[in-house]
């Protein structure tokens, strides 16, 4: 049966998974036009999955970005960004060294904090240097077993014990709901926090979104998600990166989900939106939620359990979130697919075999 250990492990892979460099972006977003101030920006992170689409935004309008981070991907911006290597545990090497001093920025973009400790020390630390700390936190803060149906001010887990640091499955969303509560406590009105769901689009390091666009393109009989009728909801990393970056800009206080898509969509709805991409002949199958768990059938971005949940995002679009259509994200999402290297797509996690899909239409035909 799938619980909440399965859903807090896919929102955990949201923002750890692969390193993912500037030139792996499709379609890249239009070119930004250039504020009316530059602003100095220090990004804890930078090299996953959003990182690059926000750096290569804020470069674009003309904003000074600085990078810390352990310096494995370095030189993925040319000169463009200066980096700073170190390690977000204090206690391990030279920890935040490269942050101490008297330097200061106009805003710190963190969306490398999972752990509290990690999250104090550098709030903490930096607190007197910058303007404005905008923390990437995750919508698996909320309990929606107490509450399904959240807005920003929704219920959030209860913070883990002190001792735990290791980022699981069942320890994700309390380790993100605590350094939450940590940028606000230090912050106040300094602080940003946005909580995005289920981050897609070109460059996604998951696969996720990508196997469901990418199945759908290639037809034939296509075992679809359980409970056709539940509320599905995603957020492009385009809308989501360029937002972050005029949140700062603005100097936007406040705590927002940053979800989308711009209108309700049921798993149903998704798939049949999908589905018109595809030229080859296609046939949705449904199975029940009891099958898949039965059969164990991975279903990619639909892992998190049987309940209908609904997040709020009125306050970020009143913030000035906006949204691609459903046909943009997937034809860009599959263009980028396609040209990947054979051996990435290959190595797509997570997907199912085509041995577990042939059993599960097996059964389904019973």
């Amino acid at each position: 049966m799938t619980t909440r250990r399965s859903f807090l492990g896919a929102g955990a892979a949201l923002l750890a998974g692969a390193t993912l460099g500037p030139a792996a972006l499709s379609r890249p977003l239009a070119a930004a036009p250039r504020s009316g101030k530059p602003l100095d920006l220090l990004f804890l992170g930078g090299t996953g999955f959003i990182g690059p689409h926000q750096i290569e935004y804020a470069l674009q309008r003309g904003h000074r970005v600085t990078m810390f981070n352990r310096g494995s991907k370095s030189g993925l911006y040319g000169d463009r960004v200066e980096e700073l290597t170190g390690d977000r545990d204090p206690n391990k090497g030279d920890g935040l060294a490269a942050l101490a001093g008297e330097r200061r920025w106009d805003a710190v973009i963190d969306n490398s904090g999972y752990v509290p400790r990690h999250v104090r020390a550098s709030a903490v630390l930096l607190e007197g240097r910058v303007g404005r700390y905008l923390f990437t936190s995750t919508v698996a803060v909320y309990d929606y077993e107490a509450q399904p149906s959240v807005d920003r001010d929704g219920p959030l887990l209860p913070a883990p014990d002190p001792d735990v640091e290791t980022v699981t499955g069942e320890t994700y969303g309390p380790l993100k709901a605590e350094g939450d509560r940590i940028v606000r406590a230090v912050y106040g009105e300094r602080a940003t926090v946005v909580r995005p769901c289920y981050i897609v689009g070109p460059g996604d390091t998951t696969d996720r979104f990508t196997y469901w666009v990418d199945r759908l393109h290639r037809g034939g009989d296509v075992v679809c998600p359980a409970l056709p009728g539940n509320e599905v909801q995603w957020i492009d990393a385009r809308d989501l990166c360029p937002w972050l970056i005029r949140l700062v800009e603005n100097d936007t206080p406040g705590v927002f989900n940053g979800v989308g898509p711009a209108s309700k969509l049921t798993n149903e709805q998704l798939m049949w939106g999908l589905r018109a991409f595809s030229a080859a002949p296609t046939r949705l199958h449904w199975p029940s939620a009891d099958l898949v768990d039965e059969l164990k059938f991975p279903t990619p971005m639909f892992d998190w359990g049987r309940m209908d949940r609904h997040t709020d995002a009125s306050a970020a679009v009143a913030a000035g979130l906006t949204y691609h259509s459903l046909a943009d994200t997937a034809r860009d999402t599959q263009a980028w697919w396609l040209a990947q290297p054979e051996e990435r797509r290959a190595g797509a996690r997570r997907w199912p075999t085509a041995e577990q899909e042939a059993a599960m239409l097996e059964r389904l035909r019973r």
